[in-house]
């Protein structure tokens, strides 16, 4: 799942890509996705991004004499699961371009494209953050310290650091590869109580007798955990690419997967919290870990595989139509990829995998009898939640 750096980097992208460029005409959206119309038309626009924590904000911008006059348009997307841009030639859109935005002429048609093969990636109109969300690690990091250090109360710290850590108003831009990384890096249980971790930096003061250059050095080679939120996802940006994924290409996904030292790494041992999310650890989990949870540890074949838990924005529990009412309504067949999305804005827990339905063999009549589904034990269950938001 796309987190803070990959945010901050798809809106990179789109900025050094569409540039130079001149969108014109209507925007596109695909008939399948749920997401609102785009009721934008200019006959020359230009488009610039700007990332903040999980949400990304596209401006569409009507340049000097552009027909019909309009004021610019703002879009705020967060990207679920597998959301990314791509900037394609129109007559080779991708599988799953769910809202395109065409270049006016002249020169070769070009289509600046939302992609999202799972279709739990989100758009609103308008322009306007998320409401709830707290500064974003990568760019407010000032302000999101201070945020953390001064809601130390809210009962979200009474939870083990590695929940609390999902808690979007407090961690804007952190998901789960980066608590794993973050907590390994300074040995932190992810278990342990969150406000027991984070009081102690309510009192950390440098020595007013250090020089600034000796401050900076010192937290450079002690950072506490609220710094480590700050710069483990600076690294991620600076090595380039499209980050978490194998949908970024091999070579940038290779260079992601080499710079991970916990998350899904032989060796490191594995437990779910209560949102059925998986943490990465190494040692001892810490006095909150659930109670009966085995930890398991990855061998070196198993991370082969690469990443196992992708999904931050997991489908809403709601019960699809059957094959039969889909067909009569004319809809389309669903997959798991197809589910609509339905998140908290405290936590991203992680859905449980759908296993692949294969064909049903029709049996012989019996006496009467029905053979029981199995139901595997360690399929975990979505609590409620609250506010929706990707």
């Amino acid at each position: 799942m796309p987190e803070g750096p990959e945010l901050h980097l798809a809106s990179h992208f789109v900025n050094e890509a569409c540039r130079e460029l001149v969108f014109g005409g209507c925007v596109e959206k695909s008939p399948v996705s749920r997401n609102p119309e785009v009721p934008f038309e200019s006959s020359a626009y230009s488009i610039s991004a700007l990332a903040r924590g999980k949400e990304l904000r596209l401006t569409l911008s009507p340049l000097p004499g552009a027909q019909p006059q309009r004021e610019p348009l703002a879009l705020v997307f967060r990207f679920g699961m597998t959301g990314s841009f791509q900037l394609v030639p129109s007559d080779a859109l991708p599988p799953h371009a769910h809202l395109r935005f065409y270049t006016a002429p002249p020169g070769p048609r070009l289509a600046l494209c939302f992609v999202d093969i799972r279709r739990f990636g989100r758009w609103d109109l308008g322009g306007e953050w998320q409401p709830g969300r707290g500064p974003c690690v990568l760019l407010e990091y000032e302000q999101f310290r201070e945020n953390v250090l001064r809601n130390l109360a809210d009962k979200a710290f009474d939870r083990p650091i590695c929940e609390a850590l999902l808690d979007q108003r407090f961690f804007n831009g952190i998901g789960n590869y980066l608590r794993a990384e973050i907590l390994y890096r300074l040995r932190i249980p992810p278990f342990e109580k969150a406000r027991t971790v984070l009081e102690a930096l309510q009192q950390r003061r440098p020595s007013p007798e250090l020089t600034l250059s000796q401050k900076i050095r010192a937290k450079l080679q002690n950072p506490d955990l609220l710094e480590l939120c700050h710069s483990v996802p600076k690294e991620v940006v600076q090595l380039g690419g499209k980050g978490y994924g194998s949908e970024s290409g091999e070579e940038d996904f290779a260079a992601f997967r080499a710079w991970l030292q916990c998350y899904s790494t032989p060796g490191m041992s594995s437990l779910r919290d209560r949102h059925g999310r998986t943490i990465w650890f190494q040692g001892d989990p810490g006095p909150l870990a659930p109670k009966g949870g085995k930890s398991r540890k990855k061998s070196s074949q198993e991370a082969q595989q690469g990443p196992e838990d992708r999904v931050e924005d997991p489908p809403s529990p709601n019960k699809a139509p059957s094959r039969t009412r889909r067909a009569q309504r004319g809809l389309p067949k669903q997959t798991t990829a197809q589910v609509p999305e339905g998140t908290s804005l405290q936590q991203d827990p992680e859905a449980p995998p759908v296993p692949d339905k294969g064909k049903r063999r029709r049996r012989p009549a019996t006496s009467g009898r029905h053979r029981t589904r199995k139901i595997k034990a360690d399929t975990p269950s979505l609590e409620p939640e609250g506010t929706s938001a990707s």
